[in-house]
């Protein structure tokens, strides 16, 4: 069995993408059994800062960059990988994800979220959704993270959105 006290986190973002009706970006896993949803998020490459990882997951996993950042998540937020998945998920080298969380404003049309373009795709379906619908989804060994951040990221999206939809409307 291996240690998890061994292992270090990897270096990660996450992405709270709401459009202009205040609704969050959800998408169904397709390596999960189970019907898993979740934001997108992914590792940041060495060199990287977490912004420019954050722009590049979300095309890479949603197929645009058609986003601003409209607030960023203070502190950082790690998490262990179940057990079971230790020394498997992850290239069997990290003991879970530590986490950059941005709020992000969608600014593109829907036609333009494309889930075919990674290979294979990381999602097979979206939805535009209220924050706490994703609450209410299987979120797997992730339900616990969720349940503490989205109420605080929703906070986050409603301080910014005032002037980001008055001057991305304007």
């Amino acid at each position: 069995m291996i240690d998890p006290q061994t292992l270090p986190y990897r270096p990660n973002v996450g992405i709270a993408l709401f459009n202009h009706d205040g609704k969050l970006f959800i998408a169904r896993r397709t390596d999960l059994p189970g019907d898993v949803w979740q934001c997108p998020q992914g590792g940041i490459d060495d060199g990287e800062t977490p912004e420019v990882a954050a722009l590049r997951e979300m095309e890479e996993e949603i197929g645009t960059r058609n986003a601003c950042i409209l607030a960023e998540r203070e502190d950082w937020l790690s998490y262990d990988l179940p057990q079971a998945l230790m020394g498997k998920a992850l290239g069997g080298r990290f003991r879970g994800q530590t986490q950059k969380w941005f709020v992000m404003g969608y600014e593109g049309q829907d036609s333009d979220i494309r889930l075919d373009l990674h290979d294979p795709a990381e999602f097979d379906t979206w939805e535009w959704v209220e924050p706490t619908v994703l609450l209410e989804r299987n979120l797997g060994f992730k339900k616990d993270l969720y349940a503490a951040l989205i109420p605080e990221l929703t906070t986050l999206f409603q301080a910014a959105a005032k002037d980001w939809v008055r001057t991305s409307r304007a």
